[in-house]
């Protein structure tokens, strides 16, 4: 009987960086929230059943969550990681839907919560538990889901607004290599290597493994590209049609893997 493959042990951040990193997307979010006009707001967002409103709302619920989190006692048990918590989030979609839509009612933005959640990380260790919605995480852990929520709804905000949004280069890395490693939790093997320059490289799904020169199985992509297929924002058939995916090999469709997360 053959073993299933181990999943890959989580990788490791630096710390500082993340919360540079995630300070940082939120000044980019609060600058390009805060230009919306009314307008813009009611207008439909590229989410089903959002309007734009609503996904700013949920940017600020995303940011008022850190020093509510931290305002409650440290949590007991066992952990959680960052790829278990994006494996995690579409059990609690109609819960973070809602919580949106009272955001957006009552017009509050990333802007009204920031400096609260700068000023509650000020001196917390980076090893501190904290409670967050899917369970117990690590604080740097939690940021690093904080940075997710922050890109991926940024991009959306790219989308619906239809210009570039400025993401720091930093929290774009992390994020896609987050988002790289949930796939290779889900999908634990060697026979696939998925590259997302230049930001991750992750070899996942059971088969044969390479052990060198090119591997048999090749996928390759732009961040932008892959937070969108991860996310559900882009399907695969999608993506390799229109040449945003380039993928080899006979077990190089992820198509049954996608999205991690909605």
């Amino acid at each position: 009987m053959t073993s299933r493959p181990a999943a890959p042990r989580p990788r490791k951040v630096d710390p500082v960086k993340v919360r540079a990193a995630l300070i940082a997307e939120w000044r980019v979010l609060v600058a390009v929230t805060d230009r919306l006009t009314p307008a813009r707001l009611a207008a439909p967002s590229d989410l089903t059943g959002w309007s734009t409103a609503n996904l700013v709302g949920h940017l600020a619920a995303s940011v008022q969550a850190v020093p509510r989190w931290l305002a409650e006692p440290i949590p007991t048990g066992p952990t959680i990681t960052v790829e278990q918590w994006a494996n995690g989030t579409s059990a609690h979609a109609e819960v973070i839907s809602a919580i949106a839509d009272d955001m957006a009612e009552a017009g509050h933005t990333p802007a009204d919560y920031v400096d609260a959640a700068i000023a509650a990380l000020d001196g917390v260790p980076d090893t501190r538990i904290t409670i967050t919605r899917i369970g117990p995480m690590r604080l740097t852990d939690m940021l690093v889901t904080r940075l997710v929520e922050a890109v991926v709804h940024g991009d959306d905000l790219e989308r619906a607004l239809g210009e570039p949004f400025p993401h720091d280069r930093h929290a774009l890395g992390v994020v896609v290599r987050a988002l790289a490693d949930a796939l290779a939790v889900r999908t634990p093997g060697h026979s696939v290597e998925v590259r997302v320059p230049p930001f991750a490289v992750v070899q996942c799904v059971t088969g044969p493994r390479h052990t060198r020169g090119v591997p048999p199985n090749v996928v390759e992509t732009d961040p932008r590209t892959w937070i969108r297929l991860a996310t559900g924002r882009l399907t695969w058939a999608d993506a390799v049609e229109e040449g945003r995916v380039l993928a080899s090999g006979e077990r190089s469709d992820l198509s049954a893997y996608l999205p991690l997360m909605g």
